[in-house]
């Protein structure tokens, strides 16, 4: 009596005779598709974890989303990717901010333009709401921080802090505030925004 056919096992004529290659692809092929599916069960907590919360961006991580040079009241200036921050925030929206060159303009417009912004959501800055957009920033004198559009037309004046216990200052960064949302610091002042 002949046996029965095992399921799930074919029988190859001439397979001998080429090495079992069919059988050996398909081992190759699994274990690859296992390698694959513990490198995706190793990132996905992260990825995860990310997805759940807003995260802080590095100027490494800034480069990739900004130019190397920006629009502003009629001229273009050169960012200073290097000092730059901001926030990937929990739903995948940004706010995003660099100090820029700005040596080409007036006296009067360098003062208050320090650093370009862009949020893509409205956001609370020192208490008050600014829309979503790009716009310049800068801190000015008696503690104050402005914000303007970019033909350098006032949108709005907030106080600014000064963080004296501040370890190491930086010309610029993003933090999270000890009270909720977020602080952008130049140097030791800082200003708190959130949504």
């Amino acid at each position: 009596m002949a046996e029965p056919a095992r399921r799930g096992v074919r029988y190859t004529p001439g397979a001998a005779e080429k090495g079992g290659f069919t059988m050996r692809l398909q081992a190759v092929l699994k274990a690859m598709a296992a390698g694959a599916l513990a490198v995706a069960v190793m990132v996905a907590p992260g990825s995860i974890q990310a997805q759940g919360s807003d995260t802080i961006l590095k100027p490494a991580d800034i480069q990739k989303l900004l130019p190397a040079s920006v629009y502003y009241k009629g001229q273009s200036a050169p960012t200073q990717l290097r000092n730059s921050s901001g926030v990937k925030l929990a739903d995948g929206f940004f706010v995003l901010a660099t100090l820029v060159d700005t040596s080409g303009y007036a006296s009067d417009v360098q003062a208050k333009y320090q650093a370009y912004f862009i949020t893509e959501v409205p956001l609370k800055v020192g208490g008050e709401s600014l829309p979503a957009g790009i716009y310049g920033v800068g801190f000015v004198a008696d503690n104050k921080f402005v914000v303007t559009d970019v033909g350098a037309h006032d949108v709005l004046t907030v106080n600014a802090g000064e963080d004296a216990g501040l370890k190491r200052p930086l010309p610029l960064q993003v933090v999270v505030d000890p009270a909720g949302g977020f602080r952008l610091y130049a140097g030791r002042k800082y200003v708190i925004f959130s949504r």
